[in-house]
C-alpha cells in the first residue's frame, strides 16, 4: 500500500489509539484534578501522533527518521507517567497493562518504519 497521507501510516493509527485511550482515564475523576500530570501525559501521548504527522512532510527519509524517534520517545514517556497514575491509584492495574502495551505498541511499529525507511531511498 503507497503511503499517500499520514493518516495511512499504520504508526499513526496506534498512536492516535494510545492518544484516545490517555484521555479517556486522564479526563475522569482525581487524574483529572491532577493538572501537572495531566496535562503531561496528554501531551506526550498527542506527541506520538502530532511527530508522525510532522516528520511526514520533512522531505527526506533522514528527517522523517528524526521525527519518528521523537514519537517514540513519546511513547515511552507515556509509559513512565502511566506508573505514577497507577501508584497514585488513577488507574487500574488492567487499564495500566492495555495503555503501557498500547504505548509498547506504536512504538514497535513505528521503529519498524524507520528501519524501513532507513533501507528504503526515499520511497515517498
Amino acid at each position: 500500500m503507497k503511503i499517500t497521507r499520514f493518516e495511512d501510516i499504520e504508526g499513526w493509527q496506534l498512536a492516535r489509539e494510545l492518544t484516545r485511550q490517555v484521555y479517556a482515564v486522564a479526563m475522569r475523576g482525581m487524574f483529572a484534578k491532577d493538572f501537572g500530570l495531566r496535562d503531561q501525559i496528554t501531551r506526550a501521548s498527542g506527541s506520538a501522533m502530532h511527530n508522525i504527522a510532522e516528520g511526514f512532510d520533512g522531505g527526506s527519509n533522514a528527517e522523517f527518521v528524526k521525527f519518528l524517534r521523537y514519537s517514540q520517545r513519546s511513547c515511552s514517556e507515556v509509559q513512565s507517567q502511566l506508573y505514577i497514575a497507577l501508584d497514585q491509584s488513577y488507574i487500574s492495574p488492567e487499564e495500566f497493562d492495555a495503555i503501557y502495551n498500547q504505548a509498547a505498541l506504536t512504538h514497535a511499529k513505528v521503529g519498524g518504519f524507520i528501519r524501513y525507511l532507513l533501507n528504503t531511498p526515499n520511497p515517498r
